[in-house]
């Protein structure tokens, strides 16, 4: 049996994260419980809560009547929204390849969020224009990300919070000269 053979992590290795040894002094690996990960990096920590907001999105979408629109159809209606943008605009926006952007604005505009039109000065381009229906939903999901505003707000105090969306927007405003 294996287990015979290992003795049980010192304490001072399961503090440390370190291993524990065998008899004879060969390592054994760390107990998984006893590892402690590294601090989470910028690109998590601006995640986690990027996140929080699509959740609060998607789950504040279907209480207002929107429950046909899945996590992946947010990548359409994301700032500043698809009106009177091109199918290819709205993929490199997105980050997702033109088939991909094309089957989401097909499964939308047959739920009846939005429409592809021509161009009205170049026939071969389509343009995204956004329904009734889908005016709504955009209009709802500003009114969500204000009220997850509102709630940061509460929980960091307005001082901070006004500085922690002057940070993000100074950022943003750097990331995109580097576009």
């Amino acid at each position: 049996m294996l287990s015979s053979h290992f003795t049980q992590p010192d304490a001072a290795a399961t503090q440390s994260g370190g291993a524990a040894t065998q008899p004879g002094g060969a390592a054994t690996q760390p107990d998984a419980a006893a590892v402690v990960p590294p601090p989470p990096l910028i690109g998590a920590l601006l995640r986690m809560p990027f996140e929080s907001v699509r959740d609060r999105m998607l789950a504040g979408l279907h209480e207002r009547g929107f429950g046909d629109l899945v996590a992946a159809h947010l990548d359409v209606f994301q700032y500043p929204g698809p009106e009177n943008q091109r199918p290819s605009e709205l993929a490199k926006r997105a980050r997702i390849s033109k088939q991909a952007l094309n089957y989401l604005l097909g499964e939308l505009e047959r739920m009846g969020y939005l429409e592809r039109r021509q161009d009205a000065e170049d026939q071969r381009v389509k343009r995204v224009h956004l329904t009734k229906r889908g005016v709504a939903a955009v209009t709802a999901i500003r009114e969500i990300v204000l009220e997850v505003e509102a709630d940061w707000e509460r929980q960091l105090g307005a001082r901070r919070f006004a500085h922690l969306r002057d940070l993000l927007e100074h950022l943003n405003a750097g990331a995109a000269r580097t576009d």
